[in-house]
């Protein structure tokens, strides 16, 4: 359930969020310090206390913050859907957003998760395990039996595996080189088509999406 407990939205308060997630992404948690967050948004850094206890607090609201979103998110597409392939269709495109539009917080969930305090790093564990296993559930229904994914193993090995590249192929995808970076849309379209074709492959030749 959304933290009730937390302060209400405000503009301020998103920039921060926004600056710190940021921040916290390039250069890691440890590495950045209250003032620099409270200079990125024009105030001072003991002014960022108006908004948040402390650096840590920051952190937590980002990771608990997504972790709430993502399982709102997943489960309100999935009841709406009106089967299981669109439900499975629907977590897939909402996830791809998250990865589009998210990416410091991608990393932060990667990277800086052992920073939280005990409690607000079970309770990020708490919601990671509930989103997967919404995953497994609809995957396990969109693949019946003799399908590969009909059993939990391999249903939850398959989510996690398209978990690995939702959220990794955007960081390559937008990179700079020699070639041109992809606009959103078309990795987007891209990003659906190997998620679907990796269920598909998954599920082996006698496998298929009802």
């Amino acid at each position: 359930m959304p933290n009730t407990d937390a302060p209400a939205a405000t503009p301020r308060r998103d920039q921060i969020r926004r600056e710190a997630a940021r921040l916290f992404a390039a250069r890691g948690f440890l590495g950045v310090g209250v003032d620099e967050i409270g200079k990125a948004v024009g105030i001072s850094g003991p002014g960022l206390y108006r908004h948040f206890p402390g650096k840590d607090a920051m952190l937590a609201d980002l990771l608990v913050g997504i972790s709430e979103r993502l399982l709102d998110e997943g489960r309100r597409r999935a009841e709406e859907a009106s089967d299981a392939t669109a439900a499975l269709d629907a977590l897939i495109r909402g996830h791809i957003d998250f990865a589009l539009d998210d990416q410091d917080l991608i990393t932060l969930h990667d990277r800086e998760l052992l920073h939280l305090k005990d409690e607000d790093r079970h309770r990020v564990r708490r919601l990671q395990r509930s989103y997967v296993e919404l995953w497994v559930a609809v995957v396990r229904r969109a693949f019946p039996a003799p399908s590969a994914l009909a059993e939990e193993p391999g249903a939850r090995a398959a989510v996690h595996a398209v978990f690995g590249l939702l959220n990794s192929t955007p960081h390559s995808a937008g990179q700079r080189g020699a070639q041109p970076t992809l606009d959103r849309d078309t990795i987007a379209a891209l990003l659906h088509r190997l998620a679907l074709g990796a269920f598909s492959a998954a599920a082996g030749p006698d496998g298929h999406a009802r």
